[in-house]
């Protein structure tokens, strides 16, 4: 324990004259370090800042925990799965000073860790692959925005070019597939494809990209200044308007990502050319025989969208203003979705004929070139911006003052510079300033807000425990000096967010045992602060719901870790087959046990495992997901088709390495699932399970084969291989499998 003199002089740092109110917004500088120390677990800069905090109430830090606990937490928390056996004891045997140092750069440097981190943005993004709405169709490309972040997650992208990407990609690298596919960032809006009043749908897109920028770039909260001036925050409703306008050219766009002149291209293009040839006639009769009802369902369409964008339809593409363009574009695609539904409407002996010629094109499919891939983007509608007005209490149809775009008065003084773009002569320019302007290394909220995610991540809670809201409704920082520190690190580190996950899991903070009563100052820890917000011991957390059946998979030694391409259709449950919005699942069956990270994302369908352990419904920005115990998840544990599917799996698995002999299927089972071999008292109650239930099993009947291991290994006892489904079962729902200390 730390002298009482020393606490004294460690209290004596000070943020500064800033209140706790306003320092979100002061520019970014380091702090004033706590006054040194010695103190044995204080091994980096942030051990200091959390003493020092702990020190004001005599508390101190918990002791650190084992090497068992420590590569299970780390490797949960860097790459989201379970270590395997070897890697185990491969760390719990290397006696090297650096052991632990090594083993945190072979998780930083695993393919696995981007794929665990790109879950998380995910969710602060809210991206999935459909549209939303009634019709939630799917957004065939989405899955190319997923595989960059895991992609810059892992090359350690620099996060200031991360965020530039994202929103200004194809401004700012035109030439760089990867930059346009992190455009994909501005299409992630829920979107009414079958709407009416495309005033609206643009409207309702345009404030969605606004408020979700504001909460996962800058941490606060738009969305009240869209009707009024901001309640709490020093945000004017002009203001919204204004950050506003930085969007107001965009345009949906489909990217080739195969570059003009390639060898690839080249092939395509002459392989295109020999199809169209030989399908010249056919195509050309079926186009005859449609091609009438075009204005018929233009007539009966068109009619019932707003009179602004019956009349963008209406007119020469090449005389629309910007804004025009842009609602013809959207209605557009409504539109096309029923030109291509007009052979329907043939009557029944034309329609016979079409299908005959439809049958004749399909023969050419074998000399049909398969499409080049093509990406989810975003561009501008031109270089020319659409005029962006404040809305009367944010109605889209009571246009007021017009506004040109501009920055928060609160973060800076600077009027945006936008200048033409010689590389980019069809593009405003605009959201090329904005990116500029959030990744300045002075810049008061980016680096705060993300240093505060990856904190959040570590320790259940950010230094802010609102990570999407560092206003005056949010809370207030715990520790601001901390987080200030950390975010100088990422600046001064070149915004290489691999280095602050390091300074981080190197602390002794992070290292300490979860066992509070082992704390030296446990009692006194428990009365003045029962919820660790200081930290005095390690947070015991639950596996959310994607690690949760990724840790399933790899103790059945199933998971199967191909990254990147399109997303896989998981099987569903019988009640859920006749659901509306059902899939049919992906044929092979090794897809089914990817990562979770690759599973398909519908907004209105949910994968249930992960609904039941509150994975968020991606239709809005989610920060922090809530950690909810209820009966659904146990039941869904003990009930649930893909666990029990899983267990089978592990139990034929286990039958087979171990022939069989019961102390050995334990004492395996239990390392593939805890890391550990079971102590003399487990070992003893598992094998009175697995002798007492294969009695049960035996004397109800014959098992069902649904009970039993796949494959049941010739010569192994039904009852005695279904006792051990259930058991390798009763393993997945323990506290110890579900929770990570």
């Amino acid at each position: 324990m730390l002298s009482c003199a020393l606490v004294g002089l460690i209290g004596c740092c000070a943020v500064g004259m800033v209140t706790a109110r306003d320092w979100p917004f002061t520019p970014l500088q380091s702090p004033a370090r706590p006054a040194a120390f010695s103190h044995a677990e204080a091994d980096t800069g942030i051990d200091g800042y959390v003493l020092a905090e702990q020190l004001k109430q005599g508390i101190d830090l918990a002791p650190e925990a084992d090497r068992l606990t420590l590569i299970r937490r780390a490797t949960f928390d860097l790459t989201g799965l379970l270590p395997t056996p070897e890697q185990c004891d491969e760390f719990l045997a290397d006696s090297a000073p650096d052991a632990y140092e090594q083993l945190i750069d072979r998780l930083l440097n695993s393919p696995e860790f981007g794929a665990r981190w790109a879950q998380h943005w995910l969710d602060v993004v809210r991206y999935a692959e459909t549209d939303g709405f009634k019709l939630d169709r799917t957004r065939r490309d989405a899955f190319r925005y997923r595989d960059y972040v895991i992609r810059s997650f892992n090359s350690d992208l620099p996060y200031d070019e991360f965020l530039r990407q994202q929103i200004a990609g194809d401004e700012l690298e035109p030439g760089n597939p990867e930059a346009q596919i992190a455009t994909g960032f501005l299409r992630l809006s829920p979107e009414e494809i079958n709407g009416s009043d495309y005033r609206q749908i643009r409207q309702e897109m345009l404030d969605d990209i606004t408020d979700v920028v504001g909460q996962s770039f800058l941490g606060l909260t738009f969305g009240c200044a869209r009707c009024h001036d901001h309640k709490f925050d020093p945000i004017s409703q002009r203001e919204y308007f204004q950050l506003q306008a930085f969007f107001a050219p965009l345009k949906q766009h489909e990217t080739t990502l195969v570059p003009d002149g390639t060898e690839q291209d080249r092939q395509y293009e002459e392989q295109l050319e020999k199809w169209e040839a030989a399908t010249e006639a056919v195509r050309r009769s079926m186009d005859a025989m449609v091609d009438p009802l075009r204005p018929v369902v233009f007539s009966e369409l068109v009619p019932g969208f707003d009179e602004e964008t019956q009349a963008a339809l209406k007119q020469d593409p090449e005389r629309r203003d910007p804004r025009a363009a842009q609602l013809a574009m959207l209605a557009g695609k409504q539109l096309q979705r029923s030109y291509v539904r007009m052979f329907r409407r043939l009557p029944d002996d034309k329609r016979a004929q079409y299908d005959e010629l439809a049958k004749k094109l399909a023969e050419f499919d074998k000399v049909r070139p398969q499409p080049l891939p093509t990406a989810m983007t975003a561009a501008d509608i031109g270089p020319r911006a659409p005029a962006t007005h404040c809305l009367e209490g944010g109605d889209y149809q009571k246009p007021g003052e017009e506004v040109q775009p501009g920055y928060l008065a609160v973060l800076s003084k600077e009027e945006p510079r936008i200048t033409p773009l010689a590389e980019h002569p069809h593009s405003t320019g605009r959201r090329a300033a904005l990116a500029r302007w959030l990744t300045q290394p002075t810049h008061p909220l980016t680096a705060r807000v993300m240093v505060n995610r990856l904190w959040q991540h570590y320790f259940g809670r950010g230094i802010v425990g609102t990570p999407n809201n560092f206003g005056v409704m949010g809370d207030e920082a715990q520790n601001p000096s901390l987080l200030d520190f950390l975010a100088v690190e990422l600046v001064s580190e070149g915004w290489r967010l691999k280095e602050v996950h390091r300074e981080i899991v190197s602390s002794a903070v992070y290292r300490q045992t979860s066992i509070s009563d082992q704390n030296r100052l446990h009692e006194r820890a428990e009365d003045v602060d029962p919820e660790n917000e200081l930290l005095w011991h390690a947070p015991l957390r639950r596996r959310d719901a994607e690690s949760l059946r990724d840790a399933a998979l790899i103790a059945a030694e199933e998971l199967n870790t191909q990254m990147f391409g399109p997303s896989v259709l998981p099987v569903l449950p019988v009640a859920l087959h006749e659901d509306r919005y059902a899939w049919q699942p992906t044929p092979e069956r090794q897809a089914h046990v990817r990562r979770s990270v690759y599973l398909f994302v519908k907004r209105n369908l949910q994968y249930p495992l992960f609904t039941a352990f509150d994975h968020p419904n991606r239709v809005a920005t989610c920060a922090a997901r809530p950690a909810t115990i209820g009966a659904p998840q146990a039941l869904l544990l003990l009930n649930g088709e893909f666990l029990r599917t899983t267990s089978r799996r592990m139990a034929g698995d286990l039958i087979v390495e171990t022939k069989g002999l019961p102390t050995e299927l334990v004492q395996q089972a239990y390392d593939r699932a805890f890391n550990r071999s079971p102590e003399p008292d487990e070992l003893q109650a598992a094998l009175t399970f697995l002798r007492t239930q294969s009695q049960r099993i035996a004397q109800a009947g014959s098992p069902h084969a649904d009970s039993l291991p796949d494959p049941l290994p010739a010569g192994f006892q039904p009852a005695q291989a279904a006792a051990l489904v259930d058991f390798c079962q009763a393993l997945m729902n323990s506290a110890e499998f579900v929770y990570v200390d």
